[in-house]
């Protein structure tokens, strides 16, 4: 009943598991219990390249979600929560 590791988690490939562990987030169990907003923010501080993509797969990875699903249903409210903290795309 070891943890799962984040590699094993839907839609993350190599670079966002990289980008994860730098933020010191090596297990589903750590992704899960943070905020993909704030995950986003601090990923988007460090490697201002992430895409909205990433936030996507973020929460589809903490909800066992396909991206594209996350991005089609939720986008609106994501975009919205996004504009409040600063961070929506231009």
């Amino acid at each position: 009943m070891g943890m799962a590791t984040t590699s094993r988690m839907r839609g993350l490939g190599p670079r966002s598991l990289e980008q994860l562990a730098a933020l010191g987030i090596n297990s589903a169990e750590e992704l899960r219990s943070k905020d993909a907003m704030a995950l986003y923010a601090s990923i988007k501080a460090r490697w201002p390249g992430a895409s909205l993509n990433l936030l996507y797969a973020l929460i589809g990875a903490q909800e066992d979600l396909d991206w594209r699903e996350v991005a089609r249903e939720r986008r609106t409210d994501i975009l919205l929560r996004l504009d409040d903290l600063g961070l929506a795309p231009r």
